[in-house]
């Protein structure tokens, strides 16, 4: 029975070449806006992840510390469940960082040295929010030997909170997006479907079953899907290959998962599926005279 379904399969897209070439360039199209959805949704949470990996807080430490203590000091700010990194930085190379971003040599007028030492402090990603930062701060001031805590915390807050509104408005384009992708297909797939509606009756007049009218078109569809995925994956690396390594847009999308391209093998068939059942819903066994 399988053997006869993939026949009549193949059968139809001999007999309507035509038919399967829209199907085909309309999914396509469909995956295309897809995958790019799916890129710029990735860029967006790596360019996040990144800036909050590098939003650092300056605790500076009081004079005349003795290592013990800032020992004492750096242990306890890395025992914070909160704490990514704790870098140390002591007076001479603060004075070296002074020097190398002013270009102005204080030690040419002062025979000491005005700077203290300091930890530079990163957090884990997801304690990077206006609310969580606003009670770790008061934290780090309370620690004995701490000075002053430095950081730009409004700067930061201003950062999150436009990086979290474009991520909001990335997140409706891209249901946006998806939704026209599978308006496209739906409305092709209609179109090929009602061209074979003749067909159809002719199906239904001879005695055919429901399944037998059925399973060819659904089937189509999913051999529709799976090509539509493969075409959109090959234009996708021809991109890359010899297009974005002169303009690097995607130079910060991580092709590290192979689970993408994976996911639009599947979701091309999984497409051709949907939309096919959602086609042929309407097909029953009542003859049209």
């Amino acid at each position: 029975m399988i053997n006869f379904y993939l026949k009549e399969t193949l059968k139809s897209i001999k007999r309507a070449k035509s038919s399967f070439f829209l199907s085909l360039t309309s999914m396509v199209i469909a995956m295309l806006l897809i995958i790019g959805s799916v890129i710029t949704i990735q860029i967006s949470a790596d360019f996040q992840r990144d800036l909050k990996n590098n939003i650092s807080i300056n605790i500076f430490l009081k004079e005349n510390l003795t290592k013990e203590e800032t020992a004492a000091i750096e242990k306890e700010i890395s025992q914070k469940n909160f704490v990514n990194n704790v870098k140390y930085i002591g007076k001479e190379e603060a004075a070296e960082k002074f020097i190398k971003e002013t270009g102005e040599d204080f030690r040419r007028i002062l025979d000491y040295n005005p700077l203290p030492a300091s930890f530079s402090v990163t957090l884990k990603e997801r304690y990077v929010e206006p609310d969580s930062l606003n009670k770790i701060i008061p934290v780090f001031s309370k620690l004995n030997g701490v000075d002053e805590v430095v950081f730009q915390q409004e700067y930061v807050k201003k950062i999150l909170t436009y990086l979290s509104t474009f991520k909001k408005y990335l997140f409706i384009i891209t249901g946006i997006l998806f939704l026209i992708s599978i308006y496209i297909v739906y409305s092709t797939v209609k179109l090929v479907t009602g061209m074979k509606m003749e067909e159809v009756e002719t199906m239904k007049l001879v005695g055919a079953k429901l399944s037998t009218i059925k399973i060819p078109i659904i089937l189509n569809g999913i051999l529709i899907g799976f090509i539509a995925s493969l075409v959109a994956i090959i234009i996708f690396f021809l991109y890359i290959t010899y297009v974005d390594k002169y303009i690097n847009l995607l130079k910060i999308f991580n092709l590290r998962n192979e689970y993408y391209f994976t996911g639009v093998l599947l979701l091309g068939p999984f497409i051709g599926f949907v939309v096919s059942i959602l086609t042929l819903k309407k097909v029953t066994l009542k003859v049209k005279y």
